[in-house]
């Protein structure tokens, strides 16, 4: 039986390439990786170049991640320091080592 996964589309939105910013996308990729392993796609809009995408998902303060399919939508604003809070927010079931 062949399942298709579904693709998780994430979107982060920065301002530049602030520490906050760079720290938020790093933690995203570490997190993606281990734990929707060839499940996602990340969307970076940086608002300083695009800032008139920012009206689409409300965004109202940065960098903030926002979680387009599977729906629910969620957003989380922050560096995405706490794994699991960003775990919990999305809705990801954590992969057990």
């Amino acid at each position: 039986m062949n399942q298709e996964k579904e693709i998780w589309e994430l979107r982060l939105y920065i301002a530049g390439q602030t520490v906050k910013s760079v720290t938020a996308l790093r933690n995203l990729k570490r997190y993606c990786e281990l734990h929707l392993k060839d499940q996602y796609t990340i969307e970076v809009i940086d608002l300083l170049v695009n800032p008139q995408l920012a009206e689409g998902d409300q965004i109202l303060a940065i960098p903030t991640l926002v979680k387009k399919v599977p729906e629910p939508i969620r957003k989380i604003i922050g560096d995405l320091s706490n794994e699991e809070k960003v775990l919990v927010g999305l809705n990801i079931r954590p992969v057990r080592n």
